[in-house]
């Protein structure tokens, strides 16, 4: 245990990098997506002299390409914060202990076959479209296997993420180790008082 263990703290401490470092890139989707809209608004004011790109097609699809990256390489830091969508209506009226064995179940049952077969089909599709050089069918349209080869990675992440939970659950079930998201281990009523109590010192 004490290997997987490791080897959940390296998947951890690689999603907790990306996620962190990937979060930069709404940055530059908003101010990308600033620059289209001002200059569509203001386009036929400026200049023709000016070098400065008009708006286009590819500046729409760099938007897209962001967000999209953004979401998918930051899935399995949600995961690993414990920050995804929960539905407490049955959960809180469980016990901590029952959460985590509901956790564990669902984890081995449904994340991970899930996350596990969009990979396995996520790299053919993108093979084809690094292979055939494939481009948008835009007018200045961008190559579409950098955003393809996203969503591979993203799907890679997640399946790790998925099997790192895994692994972190057994080990909190079996007392090896604390939990690992404090948070985790209150009621769901108080984790959302909480979380409202944050928000109002924000």
């Amino acid at each position: 245990m004490a290997g997987l263990l490791g080897l959940s703290r390296l998947i951890d401490g690689i999603n907790r990098f990306i996620g962190k470092q990937v979060s930069w890139l709404i940055l530059v989707a908003v101010l990308v997506s600033a620059y289209n809209a001002t200059v569509r608004f203001v386009g036929d004011g400026l200049p023709a002299y000016l070098p400065i790109p008009r708006a286009s097609n590819s500046l729409l699809e760099l938007q897209w390409y962001l967000y999209g990256t953004v979401f998918m390489l930051a899935a399995a830091y949600t995961l690993l914060r414990n920050e995804h969508i929960r539905i407490d209506i049955v959960s809180s009226f469980f016990s901590k202990r029952t959460r985590d064995w509901v956790d564990l179940f669902c984890h081995i049952f449904f994340l991970l076959p899930f996350v596990t077969l969009l990979t396995w089909l996520s790299w053919p599709w993108f093979h084809r479209s690094f292979v055939s050089g494939e481009i948008s069918a835009n007018a200045s349209g961008l190559i579409i296997w950098p955003a393809k080869f996203m969503v591979l990675a993203g799907f890679v992440l997640l399946t790790a993420q998925a099997l790192s939970e895994i692994v972190k659950r057994i080990a909190v079930l079996r007392g090896l180790i604390d939990e690992p998201n404090p948070q985790h281990a209150l009621h769901p009523a108080a984790e959302a008082a909480i979380e409202m109590e944050d928000k109002g010192r924000d």
